[in-house]
């Protein structure tokens, strides 16, 4: 029985032997990203898998810093010329006011292959063959990988433009089609066009129906994207827009086939899973080849992936840390990612210690810094730690975490008459005076530490103006024996009762003042003592915090409507230029309104125009003072309690090569190796059986057994007492 007991003993997650396969395994928590679709995806989450899918035109150079933008489906990073208002070239030094068009001509590599997939499949005579299915052909499929045949075709430029005039379609969430529709010409009024078109398809159907007449963008040209030629992919913008050359490495501009569009749209689609949401399509280095809701994600490599290789060249430090070690060899180097659902962070710590996670997530850059602050716990951390050589490279980059204010709410917005406006404002300075963020992430909660912030514009980009002397935000701070100090609480007091909520009641009715915050996420253990010193911050005014969490996707879709009042949320950079940011507060980028970026819904005149100048700039002096402006508005205005600029830190098993702490490089799993048969030791070495307690039963149960049976004879042997 103790043998038997003992070749059952494996407290693996997995399968017997996965852990000699050659896969990088790692964890998600809560629920399935919410949009996988090009277009649409834009959060952390979501990019763990998109961008390891899809393949934008342009990405960064993996170790090189600053970041360097290198093409990826496009074969070179191209300059801009510029034409004036008759169509003439100007030289590439005009004066942005002279410049009425930016345009872009890309050379698209040659020979790029979409992955595996139904919706190329064709017959003998070159016809689609899943094209036209009914119902009852669809059946129940659940997965592209049920349809008997698969099929592929290469990459052309037109799938750019496709993919660029989806930007303006109304069936689904599209965060940066304001932002876009500024830039590329025409693309606001062809958004008008579709829109018209899109109506005509859908006339007669239910409004909750869903399935929806595919929306062919290739009838309707667009003035601002063409294809000169099946790879050469031409971008036409309104003016000069610097920034531009960054979101191209975005997967906004990955290629989208139509004939995959088509495939989704067919009747029964939505019903059985099969969208862009759950099974997306590209020409990155893998597939997505299992899906299963809230639970795992498998993505393979692509078998059709390009020719790629490691880098030879990094920054300082990376070749004596052993990242240039693999200088030349193909890419990607695991055969398959895989993700399995864990929704608390105590057991995703364990299941990494004992080896059965070879880094926690592949999209979230502080859990390093979690276990270098576990490690200096205790001495015997510390030596644990050593001995299972757990590789946690340290960085700084570019993100923020920050709370923030609706300015659609009448308590905590802009306020719809001056005085009311006047008191909203003063309120928002108030609470962020209060929220005491050096305590609470540079004290307290170090795990996810970082430096409190003055601004929106992080440390590390051109024009920021953190930690520099003299310019720490003045509503929040002050200089006291020449040291920067958070303003105390009487003083935020006393903005209170100008804000009418004296001793946090409301000055006319009496009754105290109750405010709603969002959370992002399910309140598990290690989230509720976060929340709770949310709520202290709040109850030093008097106010009490009426905290609502909710998972991702939820929170998401609250923020959607403007159902939110005071909000967590963070931002990692998709670029490395202050406009990143500072998008975050334009007007016309408004979650609620516009579907963008802008989570306040932030709408101030004098800052909208300076942000539109600030986009004509390159880096230099007026670049600079623009900013400066503008940081002067929204430091007065406070949409924001600034929050803290979080350090940055990775985690990985030894047996994990050529891990580098990045927010802008997304891509990263294409470049992380793995010795497969150094992980089976270290997790046999580390979780082999602990058998004495079963040796101990078993001996147990033989005394027990033995005096059972010296008792029974005992019985059966004594002879009966004489009368």
């Amino acid at each position: 029985m103790a043998a038997a007991l003992l070749s059952a003993c494996n407290n693996s997650p997995y399968p017997i032997g996965a852990e000699k396969d050659n896969t990088l395994y790692m964890s998600f928590d809560e629920r399935s990203p919410r949009y996988l679709d090009p277009t649409a995806s834009y959060t952390a989450p979501e990019g763990a898998y998109a961008y390891h899918i899809y393949e934008p035109l342009y990405g960064y150079h993996y170790l090189k810093r600053p970041y360097q933008l290198e093409g990826h489906a496009a074969t070179e990073v191209v300059k801009p010329y510029y034409l004036d208002a008759k169509g003439v070239r100007l030289p590439d030094d005009a004066p942005s006011e002279q410049i009425a068009q930016a345009v872009y001509d890309i050379p698209i590599r040659k020979g790029l292959r979409y992955a595996p997939h139904p919706a190329f499949a064709k017959n003998a005579q070159g016809q689609y063959i899943y094209h036209h299915l009914t119902r009852a052909e669809l059946g129940d499929k659940r997965s592209p990988w049920e349809f008997a045949q698969q099929g592929t075709r290469e990459l052309v430029a037109e799938d750019f433009v496709f993919a660029i005039k989806r930007q303006a379609t109304p069936r689904i969430e599209a965060p940066l089609f304001g932002v876009f529709s500024e830039h590329v010409r025409g693309l606001k009024a062809y958004s008008q066009l579709i829109r018209a078109e899109n109506a005509k398809l859908l006339k007669g159907l239910p409004e909750n129906s869903a399935d929806k007449p595919f929306l062919d963008f290739r009838r309707w040209p667009l003035e601002g994207a063409e294809a000169l030629d099946s790879h050469t992919l031409r971008i036409r913008l309104n003016g000069k827009y610097p920034q531009f050359q960054y979101w191209l490495a975005t997967t906004f501009f990955a290629p989208v086939p139509w004939e995959v569009d088509a495939f989704y749209a067919q009747p029964g689609m939505n019903e059985n899973s099969l969208s862009w949401n759950q099974w997306p399509v590209g020409t990155g280095p893998f597939m997505m080849t299992e899906y299963v809701q809230d639970r795992r994600h498998v993505m393979a490599r692509n078998p059709y992936y390009r020719q790629d290789s490691y880098p030879c060249e990094g920054a300082a430090g990376d070749q004596a840390a052993g990242l240039l070690d693999d200088c030349g060899k193909r890419l990607p180097f695991v055969d398959k990612i895989v993700a399995n659902i864990i929704k608390e962070r105590v057991p995703r710590k364990e299941l990494f210690k004992q080896g059965y996670l070879d880094l926690p997530e592949i999209e979230r850059t502080d859990w390093g810094v979690e276990f270098m602050v576990d490690k200096s716990d205790s001495d015997e951390v510390f030596r644990n730690y050593a001995a299972k050589g757990y590789r946690l490279p340290m960085d700084t980059d570019i993100g923020s975490w920050y709370v923030g204010f609706n300015w659609l709410d009448p308590v905590v917005g802009q306020g719809s008459t001056p005085e009311q406006r006047e008191r909203n404002k003063k309120l928002r300075q108030a609470i962020s005076i209060a929220i005491d963020w050096e305590e609470g992430y540079g004290r307290i909660f170090r795990n996810k530490g970082g430096d409190a912030a003055h601004g929106p514009t992080p440390p590390g980009v051109f024009g920021s103006r953190e930690g520099q002397p003299g310019w720490h935000n003045p509503v929040t701070h002050k200089l006291v024996d020449g040291k920067v100090q958070r303003r105390s609480i009487d003083e935020a007091k006393a903005l209170l009762a100008e804000a009418g909520y004296p001793e946090g009641r409301d000055a006319g009715t009496g009754k105290p003042l109750v405010l709603s915050y969002d959370f992002m996420r399910v309140v598990t253990p290690e989230m509720k003592a976060e929340n709770d010193w949310m709520v202290k911050q709040f109850a030093k005014l008097g106010i009490q915090l009426d905290v609502r969490a909710t998972d991702f996707n939820q929170f998401q879709e609250k923020v959607l409507k403007g159902k939110h009042q005071i909000y967590w949320w963070g931002w990692l950079a998709d670029y490395p230029d202050a406009e990143n940011f500072l998008f975050l507060l334009y007007g016309p980028n408004s979650k609620s309104k516009f579907e963008g970026e802008n989570a306040s819904n932030y709408e101030n005149p004098a800052y909208d125009r300076l942000y539109k100048r600030l986009q004509t700039l390159d880096d230099g002096p007026e670049k600079q003072r623009v900013m400066d402006e503008m940081l002067a508005i929204v430091r007065e205005d406070a949409p924001w309690s600034w929050g803290y600029w979080p350090y940055v830190g990775l985690a990985f098993q030894h047996w994990v090569y050529n891990g580098k702490p990045s927010i802008v490089v997304r891509d990263v799993g294409r470049y992380y190796r793995v010795d497969a048969a150094e992980r089976a030791r270290r997790q046999a070495e580390w979780n082999h059986p602990i058998w004495w307690p079963l040796l101990l039963l078993a001996a147990g149960a033989a005394v027990i057994a033995w005096l059972t049976r010296r008792s029974f004879r005992a019985r059966e042997l004594a002879t009966a007492r004489g009368a």
